[in-house]
């Protein structure tokens, strides 16, 4: 217990040695006349300011993620927070000698915050140890993908045992006997019942693949209005109050990001005209809230006509022969996604929401899973929480099951931590892996 506690502290304070740090940074400042007090207030805005960054970026979830995303979440926290104050001081107190010292101070904190990740990870594992699950599915191919998943974080989640439904309930209670951890796959109802009852019984670690019903219901609010408790589910996903404010904040973000993008825009723009002399912006046909159909616009990042002999399908990521040279370039820093802003500020899209889809590509899905349409409850988005936490790639069902529980979830302050998120995932290279080759849909 005493070990545990320690680990927490330890991860409460990274804050606090970050802004010792930065302390250090403006009194070294402190020539161009920042009074004592108005050193201690800037740091206490800029230990919450950190904070608020260091749990959108998750990178006090040691042991969670690997030490290197750790690393760069906390690095890119510390660079938002250090330019934000930076700004600051430029600006509001007109100091202007402080760049020297920023670089320093930014290079100081990535050094002992790579230090601090490196000596929790040790305690982490220390204290917990790895996860040795065994994995109850129904389905191989399945039970196969999982696996294929967390192979590379089996130094904390490793699957020793696959077992499947088949094998009958006994069978299955008996092998959990032996295992601290136990993943359930997508069982059916009744046994899934018995497992969890189980592993609450028995006090086991529990990891669940969640049925699209399930996300449904935890968006579910608690009701007391007779003796026997009861859920509500919303009947529709954003109120009115919510609506008019997610409006409001779509068109105040995306003005200011149009003037700034506007000169990103032109060079882009002049970029793929000069490079094939083809039109710089394409339109394509995409659904949004209700299901309704408009046109998305993009730079484009293809050959002309890229889709006259394939016909619609996506792209198969950066072997892709269809993408052109500068394609690949506006891909890779996505400002193939700018001339959407203009999207936003038409209403047909917001910033935060499911990934507009192709309505042929949709149909197909809408084939083998008709849940699929459960994601045209909100508008479109530039940005969402399938982007954020899945791939270009992810599973029809993985998306969906991802956009519900946005949809499900709905507030403003997880539209703006999808935005902050979104920051993180635009120079992770996974983000974008396109299909295998010869498919033209993810499922």
């Amino acid at each position: 217990m005493l070990k545990k506690l320690f680990y927490r502290i330890l991860v409460a304070v990274y804050p606090i040695l970050m802004t010792i740090l930065f302390v250090f940074f403006l009194m070294n400042i402190n020539n161009v006349g920042i009074e004592n007090s108005h050193i201690w207030i800037l740091s206490l805005a800029y230990c919450f300011c950190l904070y608020v960054f260091f749990i959108i970026y998750y990178g006090n979830k040691i042991g969670v993620y690997r030490i290197v995303e750790i690393m760069y979440s906390n690095a890119l926290s510390l660079l938002i927070t250090n330019v934000i104050f930076g700004l600051f001081l430029t600006v509001l107190l007109r100091c202007i000698d402080w760049g020297l010292y920023f670089v320093l101070l930014f290079v100081g904190q990535l050094v002992c915050s790579g230090i601090w990740t490196i000596i929790c990870n040790s305690i982490q594992m220390k204290i917990y140890g790895s996860h040795r699950i065994l994995l109850i599915s129904s389905d191989k191919k399945s039970a196969e993908t999982l696996h294929k998943k967390l192979d590379n974080r089996k130094n904390r989640f490793f699957i020793k045992e696959i077992i499947y439904s088949n094998s009958g309930v006994e069978k299955i209670l008996d092998r959990c006997k032996e295992y601290g951890t136990i993943m359930i796959d997508d069982l059916d109802q009744d046994l899934r019942n018995i497992i969890t009852n189980y592993c609450f019984e028995n006090g086991k670690v529990m990891f669940m693949v969640p049925k699209i019903a399930e996300i449904i219901r935890n968006g579910a609010q608690a009701l007391h209005i007779i003796d026997t408790p009861l859920y509500v589910t919303k009947k529709y996903p954003l109120t009115i109050e919510q609506a008019i404010v997610k409006r409001a904040v779509d068109l105040i973000l995306t003005g200011i990001a149009t003037i700034i993008a506007s000169p990103f825009m032109l060079v882009t723009a002049l970029a793929i005209k000069l490079y094939d002399g083809g039109p710089a912006l394409y339109k394509q046909k995409r659904l949004t809230k209700d299901g309704k159909e408009f046109y998305v616009y993009k730079f484009r990042s293809m050959i002309v006509d890229a889709e006259k002999n394939s016909g619609a399908r996506l792209s198969s990521g950066e072997n892709d022969d269809r993408i052109t040279k500068v394609g690949k370039i506006i891909r890779a820093i996505r400002f193939d996604e700018l001339p959407q802003l203009f999207n936003i500020l038409k209403g047909d899209m917001s910033i935060v929401g499911p990934r507009p889809e192709r309505p042929e590509i949709a149909e197909q899905y809408y084939e083998e899973l008709p849940e699929f349409k459960y994601r045209l409850k909100v508008k479109a988005g530039l940005t969402g929480y399938a982007q954020v936490f899945g791939k270009y790639n992810t599973t029809p069902k993985d998306k969906l099951k991802l956009d519900l529980m946005y949809i499900n979830n709905y507030s403003l302050y997880l539209d703006l931590k999808v935005i902050f998120y979104t920051v993180k995932i635009l120079f992770m290279k996974e983000s974008t892996e396109g299909i295998e080759e010869g498919k033209t849909t993810a499922a």
